[in-house]
């Protein structure tokens, strides 16, 4: 209907729209729409549809791959920028595939935003990723330059061909629509073939969390079967234990049942992540106090806090240091929409590179096999907390994203030091245990305050997590890691919807921009 009658108004009046007023009017009625409902008493969706492949999935062994779980794309938000961009760019293929007769009627594509991909969507970038997924870009190879020209030129229009046809699209051809109301999922969009103001083809799509994406009908890959199965770290440490296994060699052979890959094939893929995540942290040490896109006008401070930490004055605080400044770099990285890995996710894509970049630049000099078995341990505990719980920020909040990404670093770390699996368990587990709770409240909805600082403290909380599992007796830790991921999901059901990637709450809500 919205559509509708801005189409006949350009019509009456004999007025060209452009992009932006389209916008503009959009964003009006969106507004007005939402005030309705707001009357009417609807409040953030805070269940998840029982249809939802990613809730069916807990119900079986672990089935996710490195290749689904490890992910290089463009920042600020896995589940806002990544997910709706691979979202946008399976509509338009779909699309493509259509019967010639109905492409013959096609005047334009539109994408309708909900939940939290419309209420913190604007601060993460989701219309320019929806957009360049529509024009044929894909995350792991768009060039974040091309993102960043969409900013500068907010009214640029693109050329789209389905069959014969070519049309223009622009950014007032995403469409934010309701924050709030019962979806089945926090994250759900909805792509759209037009013909007019009719659709001749349309789907309702889920950005899951981690780059993960769902549809209406979604059903799962065919897999191999896993090896080992497993849907729970006391099963996995029971097979590494009565097979005299490490955990990374556990996954390793799981991931090769699974995805039917070889192992030069996996050790492929897991150099070219660790080279990407050694990559973000270089990047973003290169910058030197630059103000982040946005209206808080942050200045990064990953590069300042590097040198003081090579400051020879400083050097008790080094090591610390060292860690922060390169979470920092990589989640300063995050916030320009720049290239990331999603470990488990955008928000969270400073900690675990920043860990890599410790323990491979250093005196340390970890060898790449080394990192590698680092990161299949990682996967592990990701895997685990995504089967179990949730990645998703606006499900679960951010104990969701750098809960998990630390608790995956502490993992790392302990695998990396030939760590048991025991030890490698509590590692993980006192990481994540000391995020439980942690709210999605991102300021003026940008991925900067607090979530850049938030990956630095992370970061520094793996070391802690790993230091503190190796200094005691293995066997008297007192909480295992099954029992702190249910709390994480238990936690994130019991968390008000305002503090779960809304910016309705905390800081988002206290911290007054001037």
């Amino acid at each position: 209907m919205r559509h509708a009658a801005i189409g006949a108004a350009a019509a009456m009046t004999g007025t060209t729209w452009a992009p932006e007023a389209r916008a503009q009017q959009a964003a009006k009625e969106a507004v007005a729409q939402q005030a309705a409902k707001d009357a009417s008493g609807l409040k953030m969706s805070g269940t998840l549809s029982p249809d939802l492949d990613v809730v069916k999935k807990s119900k079986g062994p672990v089935m996710t791959v490195l290749e689904e779980f490890y992910k290089v794309g463009p920042g600020p938000s896995s589940s806002h920028t990544i997910g709706p961009m691979r979202i946008t760019y399976d509509f338009y293929q779909r699309c493509t595939k259509l019967p010639a007769d109905q492409l013959a009627q096609a005047t334009g594509l539109k994408v309708h935003l909900f939940g939290s991909l419309s209420a913190t969507g604007k601060g993460h970038g989701t219309e320019r990723a929806s957009l360049a997924g529509l024009i044929g870009k894909e995350p792991a190879t768009v060039d974040p330059l091309f993102l960043d020209e969409m900013i500068a030129k907010p009214q640029q229009t693109y050329p789209v061909q389905l069959g014969g046809k070519t049309f223009n699209l622009s950014l007032a051809d995403i469409i934010y629509d309701a924050p709030k109301g019962e979806f089945p999922h926090p994250n759900t969009m909805t792509c759209k073939l037009m013909a007019g103001d009719k659709a001749l083809s349309e789907l309702e799509y889920y950005s899951v969390g981690g780059g993960f994406i769902e549809w209406k009908g979604y059903e799962p890959p065919k897999k191999g079967q896993p090896k080992y199965p497993y849907s729970t770290m006391k099963e996995l440490r029971r097979h590494a234990e009565t097979n005299n296994l490490s955990i990374a060699d556990v996954v390793m052979a799981n991931e090769v049942a699974v995805s039917g890959k070889s192992e030069e094939q996996i050790n492929a893929f897991l150099d070219k992540i660790a080279g990407a995540m050694l990559a973000t942290v270089k990047a973003g040490l290169s910058m030197k106090d630059d103000v982040l896109p946005g209206p808080i006008k942050l200045h990064s401070k990953a590069a300042t806090v590097w040198e003081r930490a090579m400051d020879q004055k400083y050097e008790s605080d080094r090591a610390i240091a060292l860690v922060a400044a390169c979470a920092l770099a990589a989640s300063e990285e995050n916030a320009r929409g720049h290239l990331v890995i999603t470990a488990p996710t955008g928000g969270s894509a400073g900690v675990m590179p920043a860990v890599v970049y410790a323990l491979t630049e250093s005196q340390r000099k970890v060898p790449l096999e080394k990192i590698r078995q680092g990161l299949l341990a990682g996967a592990a505990v990701g895997y685990l907390c995504k089967h179990n719980a949730t990645l998703s920020g606006a499900e679960g909040g951010c104990q969701s994203e750098v809960g998990v990404a630390s608790a995956m670093s502490a993992a790392l770390i302990a695998q990396i030091m030939d760590s048991s699996p025991q030890v490698i368990e509590n590692a993980a587990e006192s990481a994540l245990e000391h995020h439980l709770g942690m709210t999605c409240d991102p300021v003026a909805g940008y991925v900067q305050v607090p979530c850049i600082e938030r990956c630095a403290f992370g970061a520094v909380k793996a070391w802690t997590a790993f230091m503190v599992a190796t200094n005691e007796i293995a066997s008297r830790h007192r909480v295992d890691l099954d029992t702190t991921i249910k709390t994480l999901a238990d936690t994130g059901r019991d968390m008000n919807a305002k503090y779960k990637e809304t910016s309705e709450a905390g800081l988002a809500q206290n911290l007054v921009l001037c």
